[in-house]
């Protein structure tokens, strides 16, 4: 009885420790600019996006000439830096933890490098075979998508400690556990995640989601889950979809059938194979950090408040956040973009040259016969294509006539999710348990589950 006294009497002392003005402030500020940096849309340029976007496409259009040319140079650096740490070994690299994490990689990644920097050589100066640098392989890959991480991941790298580093996932977390957790078997945190992808980029969410994971925030299961289902495609996106396949005037009813679709896959998916067998352990660098449970006596948002504010009691100096930040901008460009690079510009040939997505698109002919679609033959490869890139059905489904057809394939290639050419590299670079396999089998999953909901949706509401 005396210890529990003892106990109690330590842990008042702590909290009155921690509560203090200057460590409110701290959680306050930081966490507000996060919140209108991430989470808040803001209509710019007519479209809907958010504070890091308005960033990253700002610094894009100014350096829209020269940025692919500065990535090829960061892609070849990175081979180079890779190369040095596994064959000479410098001091400056091996000695430093960061940078040994970043450059000293095993073979296949080396090789995964090489062939991002070589691909993006070939590109730029358009030699070697056509195949690899055209407009709809290499091209989209080196002047579309690349320009757009690199800028996104250098806001969102840099301030993404807003978000991390001073309590607002402890307080939206705690806030947000009893809605979370029942329903999709996750921490309230995880909404964050989702949030943010939602309103920005669903690479940002996995950015979020892993460095969350690293952290010894989610289990193996949990950050699995999130990668996997959270990480929703932007409004900014889905409007650019729509409007490419001619339904532009759609895109309320359109936006509507993709979240109610998204969320019905969010609560099943966790609780089938292969997800449902992840360990529900901790990453093993980090072991468990999070305590959303609200201790007796206390409400949710008071627990919610002292969990915050503890953490950001927690931060010491401006230079070790802006250090993190650093960090997380020299691990997206040193050793993502290399990889999106590689595997996207395959991906980018297997769909645009081979009929390999035509062939394993023939089971769902039937399917979407038996659903009602017209054009079920020209439809059906687009439901599959999305696994090379998000934007490919699109792509692949505009030359079709029927409305309906159109709709349902837009739809689906949002509520899908699993694509190579981003947000899968991204996934198999990360330190999270999911494997090339794991993601086909997401990817199906979320195609058979919600494709009869937007099917559904879409004859009863829409058309």
């Amino acid at each position: 009885m005396e210890l529990e006294k003892k106990e109690i009497l330590v842990s008042e002392f702590e909290r009155e420790e921690t509560m203090t003005t200057t460590n409110k402030l701290k959680f306050i500020i930081p966490s507000i600019v996060g919140l209108f940096l991430f989470l808040i849309p803001l209509n710019y340029g007519g479209k809907w996006t958010i504070g890091v976007g308005i960033l990253a496409e700002t610094a894009q259009g100014i350096t829209a000439d020269y940025l692919p040319a500065f990535m090829v140079a960061v892609l070849l650096l990175s081979v180079v830096l890779t190369i040095a740490a596994n064959v000479a070994k410098p001091q400056w690299i091996m000695n430093s933890a960061f940078l040994k994490g970043l450059f000293h990689v095993s073979g296949f990644w080396l090789v995964m490098r090489a062939a991002g920097a070589l691909f993006a050589v070939m590109v730029i100066f358009e030699i070697g075979p056509a195949f690899i640098w055209d407009a709809y392989t290499g091209g989209t890959v080196l002047y579309e998508l690349v320009p757009v991480l690199t800028m996104w991941f250098l806001f969102a790298g840099l301030l993404m400690p807003l978000l991390l580093e001073f309590g607002l996932m402890d307080f939206i977390g705690t806030s947000l556990r009893k809605v979370m957790r029942p329903l999709f078997r996750l921490p309230g945190r995880s909404s964050i995640d989702a949030v943010a992808s939602w309103m920005g980029s669903g690479t940002v969410g996995v950015l979020i989601t892993t460095k969350q994971y690293e952290e010894g925030f989610y289990t193996k299961r949990e950050a699995a889950v999130i990668a996997t289902n959270f990480s929703v495609a932007s409004i900014a996106f889905s409007l650019v979809v729509i409007s490419f396949i001619g339904l532009d005037y759609m895109f309320i009813p359109f936006y509507l059938t993709v979240i109610v679709a998204g969320l019905i896959a969010a609560i099943i998916c966790p609780r089938i194979p292969p997800l449902s067998r992840k360990a529900d352990t901790y990453y093993e660098g980090a072991g468990k950090q999070i305590s959303e449970e609200v201790p007796e006596g206390k409400t949710s948002r008071q627990w919610a408040l002292e969990r915050a504010v503890a953490t950001a009691s927690k931060v010491k100096s401006v230079k070790g956040v802006a250090t993190k930040g650093f960090q997380n901008v020299l691990d997206i460009w040193f050793g993502l973009i290399p990889l999106v690079m590689a595997l996207g510009t395959i991906a980018l040939i297997v769909a645009e040259y081979t009929s390999i997505f035509t062939y394993l698109s023939y089971p769902f002919v039937p399917i979407l016969e038996l659903l009602r679609i017209p054009e079920a033959q020209a439809a059906a490869p687009a439901l599959l294509v999305g696994f090379a890139d998000m934007f490919l059905p699109a792509v692949v489904g505009s030359g079709i006539e029927s409305e309906l057809t159109r709709f349902v394939i837009a739809a689906v290639s949002m509520t899908q999710l699993i694509y190579m050419s981003e947000i899968g590299i991204l996934l198999l670079r990360s330190k999270i348990p999911l494997s090339l396999l794991d993601l086909v089998i997401v990817f199906f999953q979320r195609t058979i589950i919600t494709l009869p909901i937007i099917v559904f949706m879409a004859h009863v509401f829409f058309f």
